[in-house]
């Protein structure tokens, strides 16, 4: 029978569901995904045969009009064999993106080698429209779903329950995550650590129900669907093997975190080495070609970004000048690429005394480590409210990125006395450029405590790649727009 679970997640309650409706939730999701992805394919090829042929119902395209019928089918079929169904991926766009692309690459090119070996004179037309069309409107309509789904989750709906096992330390450093981005679905019901109850009672306020041997008593109990085991010595291959078998037989998923957290998965790779497995870590990309590339994608864009924004730049100049005197720009010290320091330009969004008074200001600070915010700062003018709400204070800096001091997408520009109170760990953020946007920024701006930002700002720099780059730039525009964490 459901209890009802009385524990809060970041403000929303998450409902406490029985094992088989949770399954039945994964089951619907991935019908209306192979329902989706049939209609797109089905869209696709009828475009392709209208687009294509003059007459397309006339009888002598009757195997063209066969394949438009079999198309989708055929579609779905590729999407499957390449697992793009497989339920560890709903929600999870660029494995759930990278499947479907895959598919669509596949198959082109196996259409294209049938035609070669068998000599048959395939409509390039067809097959040009066809599979590209079918590809990007199931890539679209992924994300819709993917969106939808996101809703949900944020809502406290179709969670995925979770048992952590692991220290108390890192556990509620994975409860607070998790309860932080509800995006990611999961939702910690259960605890077990090394020591049981006689380590603690409760994590974050999720019970502990025993130490590691309890992880699938505690599965049965709180109707769970998954275990999250954090690294710790006290877990070695043999205890985790064992409980891996045990959850086999009741269909619980397992995950296991590596010690290195934020390595990304293309810089890792199993390199079987007598007999065991070891993980191999790839150095970041810190120089090298790809650089090259986003520092050309860097200037061209901002480049063009100066022409095309000219006239906004205009506008808000004489908004700003309007609104009580000092300058429309303002200008900043702050740390660039391997500690030089350079100019900042921002619009102005405070009153022309804003650095004397910030001294007096001191003792509001609403941040909890080296940086300085205030959510209801009183030098803000009201016009430099609305540039911070939409981020448009900071469209100045794509001069700053045409000249090499800055990238579109980095870490936050720091400030020099913010610098000089930071750490070994820490600095580890000036081996790359500044950024305009970074996750920082598409994850929570400034409400983002310190250590979350320079964690944020450290998974960036350790995997950095030019798909992580536009990925970012794509989520930039959502946070903006909707103007969450700007103050």
């Amino acid at each position: 029978m459901a209890v009802v679970d009385e524990r809060r997640t970041a403000g929303v309650r998450a409902e406490r569901v029985p094992a088989p409706e949770q399954q039945a939730w994964v089951r619907r999701h991935i019908r209306v995904a192979r329902a989706a992805d049939f209609g797109c394919a089905l869209v696709a090829a009828l475009v392709a045969l209208f687009a294509r042929f003059d007459h397309p119902l006339h009888g002598f395209l009757l195997p063209y009009q066969i394949l438009t019928i079999a198309l989708p089918f055929v579609w779905v079929a590729a999407i499957a064999l390449g697992r793009g169904y497989q339920p560890r991926f709903i929600g999870l766009g660029s494995d759930e993106f990278r499947r479907v692309l895959n598919a669509g690459i596949t198959l082109t090119a196996a259409v294209a080698v049938l035609a070669y070996a068998t000599k048959t004179d395939v409509a390039r037309g067809y097959v040009v429209v066809a599979l590209p069309l079918a590809t990007f409107l199931t890539l679209f309509a992924r994300y819709v779903l993917r969106r939808r789904l996101h809703a949900k989750w944020a809502r406290g709906r179709c969670m995925r329950r979770v048992v952590a096992v692991g220290h108390a330390t890192s556990v509620a450093g994975l409860i607070r995550q998790f309860r932080r981005e509800q995006y990611h679905g999961m939702d910690v019901v259960a605890v077990c650590l090394p020591g049981g109850r006689a380590d603690a009672d409760e994590v974050d306020g999720v019970p502990v129900l025993g130490d590691f041997s309890g992880a699938e008593p505690a599965v049965e109990e709180m109707e769970a669907d998954t275990v999250a085991v954090l690294s710790c010595p006290e877990m070695d291959g043999t205890t985790l093997r064992r409980l891996a078998w045990r959850l086999e037989k009741t269909g619980t998923d397992l995950c296991v975190a590596p010690a290195l957290m934020d390595v990304a998965g293309p810089r890792t790779t199993i390199r079987p080495v007598a007999g065991l497995p070891l993980l191999h870590v790839e150095h970041p990309e810190i120089e090298g070609s790809g650089k090259l590339i986003k520092d050309l994608m860097d200037r061209t864009v901002a480049a063009l970004g100066l022409i095309l924004l000219s006239p906004v730049f205009l506008v808000l100049t004489v908004l700003i000048r309007a609104s009580g005197p000092g300058p429309a720009l303002f200008r900043q010290t702050r740390v660039g690429k391997d500690g030089r320091e350079f100019t900042v330009l921002k619009f102005r969004t405070m009153v022309r005394n804003a650095e004397r008074l910030k001294t007096q200001l001191t003792v509001h600070n609403d941040h909890d480590g080296v940086l300085f915010k205030i959510k209801s700062d009183p030098r803000i003018t009201r016009v430099g409210r609305f540039l911070r709400r939409y981020s448009l204070d900071e469209l100045p800096q794509l001069l700053n990125v045409l000249l090499g001091d800055m990238s579109l997408v980095g870490p936050r520009p720091p400030l020099p006395e913010e610098v000089a109170q930071y750490g070994f760990d820490v600095r580890r953020r000036l081996v790359v450029k500044p950024g305009m946007t970074g996750l920082w920024q598409v994850g929570g701006r400034s409400d983002l405590s310190w250590e979350e930002s320079v964690r944020l700002d450290l998974r960036y720099v350790e995997n950095w790649s030019l798909a992580l780059d536009l990925q970012i730039m794509w989520k930039t525009i959502s946070a903006v727009l909707r103007g969450a964490g700007a103050y």
